[in-house]
């Protein structure tokens, strides 16, 4: 009896396995694992190089190098945050953003110090 049913153990467990191995090869090919893309805007212009862009501007430009004022880009969507005296500073650091390749869209958090 023992006989009998370890055979039976073993060709049902021998039939789950050959069942498995034959419907995993009609299984779809899984995607290769690729990097993630980085995140591009328009013509290959980064958003480090936006972020990076926009700083050098704004720290050239002499009524605005003087306030910290951070950039952060992404997907060419451009955040100002920081303190500025005026709302003229605060209009012209947008005038000079906007005119920077890569800019989609500008947040402006700046304020105006107390």
């Amino acid at each position: 009896m023992r006989t009998r049913a370890g055979v039976i153990v073993l060709a049902s467990t021998l039939a789950g396995v050959m069942t498995m191995l034959s419907t995993g090869c009609n299984k779809p090919q899984e995607a290769i694992a690729t990097a993630p893309p980085s995140t591009k805007v328009g013509a290959d212009i980064s958003d480090s190089e936006v972020s990076t862009r926009v700083k050098t501007a704004l720290l050239q430009d002499a009524n605005l190098k003087r306030f910290n004022i951070a950039v952060a880009t992404l997907k060419g969507d451009v955040r100002l945050t920081g303190l500025v005296d005026n709302q003229s500073q605060i209009d012209q650091s947008i005038k000079l953003v906007r005119s920077i390749p890569g800019v989609h869209t500008i947040h402006d958090e700046l304020g105006i110090k107390k």
